[in-house]
């Protein structure tokens, strides 16, 4: 086994939207880190290592490994533990970033099965397998990015702007998904270990498709580097207060989102 005392950051779903450009922001902001840059494939995974190469050259300071891991795969999640394990001994940060909005035309039970899958079965699963090795780092955190429309409370504001926003299935899904933070965090105290829900806000992701992500920018979105910068002001300890104790969402522009 490899020896590092850098701070091994896994994030999944980062070969494009929030986690390639919390992959960017990370190795840009220290040498300190060894990134771990988590893709459904490695063609995806090592074309998206290509470009964030060709883009930004120089100005990476961390190193950044490919690791094929979907979230819907055990093997593939059993075989990213052993390759943590093999090489680096621990993980220190976790970003569960992969997620999906179902867009094709299929009953609600489809939908909700795949929606469930990714947004939050995985994820489980996926942090069961990392607890051993985030239990060997002495600043263990995991973060999981949510989503205010996942917040019960918002739902029922009248005064909520995003009231009318369809997708029931996905907002079940991030409710969800904020519950296993919550649980996350009550049962990681015992052994040191810290999670949060992070709401990514508005922005422009892959989650829904090339004429989707031409819609969100005609209404406004912000750009997905807007959340790759909190998630790295979280990582350098800015935010400490809100991520880790607070009760909410962590969100992207400071403070927390209701529950």
């Amino acid at each position: 086994m490899a020896t590092t005392d850098k701070t091994i950051v896994l994030i999944t779903g980062a070969n494009s939207g929030i986690g390639l450009e919390t992959i960017v922001a990370i190795s840009k902001s220290s040498p300190d880190y060894h990134l771990l840059l988590g893709a459904r494939s490695l063609e995806k995974g090592s074309a998206a290592l290509a470009n964030i190469q060709s883009d930004h050259g120089a100005s990476l300071l961390s190193p950044i490994s490919v690791v094929v891991l979907d979230v819907t795969s055990l093997p593939t999640i059993e075989d990213t533990a052993n390759y943590i394990a093999s090489h680096f001994g621990h993980l220190d940060v976790l970003i569960q970033n992969a997620g999906v909005i179902v867009h094709r035309p299929c009953s609600t039970l489809d939908n909700l099965r795949e929606t469930f899958e990714t947004n939050v079965f995985g994820p489980k699963v996926l942090t069961e397998a990392m607890v051993p090795l985030l239990k060997k780092s002495s600043n263990a955190r995991v973060i999981y990015v949510s989503s205010e429309q996942g917040s019960i409370t918002l739902r029922l504001d009248p005064e909520y702007p995003y009231k009318h926003v369809p997708g029931t299935e996905y907002r079940m899904s991030k409710a969800a998904l904020n519950m296993l933070a919550a649980c996350d965090r009550y049962e990681f105290r015992e052994w040191g270990g810290r999670a949060t829900a992070f709401n990514p806000g508005f922005c422009v992701t892959n989650l829904t498709g090339g004429e989707g992500k031409k819609r969100r920018v005609e209404m406004g979105a912000r750009s997905a580097e807007d959340p790759a910068r909190a998630l790295l002001e979280v990582l350098e300890g800015k935010r400490d207060k809100e991520a880790w104790e607070d009760s909410g969402i962590l969100d992207l522009d400071g403070g927390v989102k209701p529950w």
